[in-house]
């Protein structure tokens, strides 16, 4: 089962982080942006193609280090058809480089149009005789807020597919309490999704005890990361908000469960733009990116131990 498989390069490389892949053309080094501008000009193939040369330098570096990697689909999309056409090629980049790809998508609706977002990213599309994968993802990101009907869809598709996915649940930006943290009875709306996706993904429990149904849950607010790891026990968490959003080590240990399983914490800029702090015009990003990985992993091994 997928989350299986993550599990297990999580426990080989002794780190629970994904690297987030969201670029933006200055976060790109000089050199590399300038070498793609030099040849297609101030285009957004040429911004296309910088990033992309960016993405395989990042995970060459980080592939030994990090068990995943996250690309977020908007920083593609802002490049049009270019954008979308490097993403895949990320996505092919990474998975041949043995990493666990989390597509973060945040797709969000119902019956067959909730099925062809599950088939693009997850799944295979029916071209003839032919079955073929488009962006063929490990795993992606969903909003679940419309209710089983929004979730269901991708759920079949990852059970057809052995893929797997996450559901927004207790996200990690300060507005997320407005509706997520509302009454809904005898619990909080965010409870409440929390505990249909868990129904939902209970007849797919894996060998480390989780099911596909994963869900995120961010690390700004660690009472309730804390409380929902206790409620969703079979729930495998992606954490965003480590870092730049003031999420630490610290706050991250509960979403873990006790033998250091369950969870994957992310980080994207402070790995990508590392290169920036350091004085060398980004020469050296790829030693920066790694460090900054490493720093992570050992920052949070103070306070989990991977058995």
């Amino acid at each position: 089962m997928s989350f299986d498989r993550l599990q297990e390069l999580i426990k080989a490389k002794k780190n629970p982080t994904v690297a987030g892949l969201d670029p933006k053309p200055e976060y790109v080094p000089p050199h590399i942006l300038r070498t793609s501008l030099d040849k297609y000009g101030e285009t957004l193939e040429g911004a296309a193609d910088a990033i992309y040369r960016f993405n395989v330098g990042l995970i060459d570096a980080l592939c030994d280090v990090v068990p995943a990697v996250k690309p977020q689909s908007a920083y593609y999309e802002r490049l049009g058809w270019h954008g979308m056409m490097i993403l895949e090629e990320t996505i092919r980049y990474a998975r041949a480089k043995g990493l666990f790809v989390i597509a973060d998508v945040k797709r969000n609706d119902i019956g067959s149009t909730a099925q062809a977002y599950a088939e693009a990213w997850l799944g295979r599309i029916q071209v003839g005789e032919a079955r073929l994968p488009a962006f063929d993802a490990d795993c992606l990101t969903i909003n679940g807020y419309l209710g089983s009907d929004g979730i269901n869809p991708f759920l079949e598709t990852c059970r057809a597919e052995d893929k797997c996915l996450f559901t927004l649940v207790k996200t990690s930006n300060p507005s997320s309490g407005e509706l997520q943290d509302m009454i809904a009875g005898d619990r909080v709306v965010y409870q409440v999704v929390g505990d249909l996706n868990a129904r939902l993904g209970q007849e797919d429990i894996g060998k480390y005890g989780y099911s596909r149904a994963g869900a995120v849950v961010g690390a700004t607010y660690p009472s309730d990361l804390r409380s929902l790891r206790k409620r969703l026990e079979h729930t495998f968490f992606l954490v965003p908000g480590y870092g730049a959003q003031g999420g630490t080590a610290e706050d991250v240990r509960f979403a873990f469960d006790k033998y250091g399983r369950g969870a994957i914490i992310n980080a994207s800029r402070s790995i990508m733009c590392a290169w920036q702090k350091t004085g060398h015009d980004g020469q050296d990003y790829q030693d920066a990116a790694r460090a900054a990985a490493e720093a992570m992993r050992d920052d949070i091994k103070q306070f989990v131990t991977i058995l």
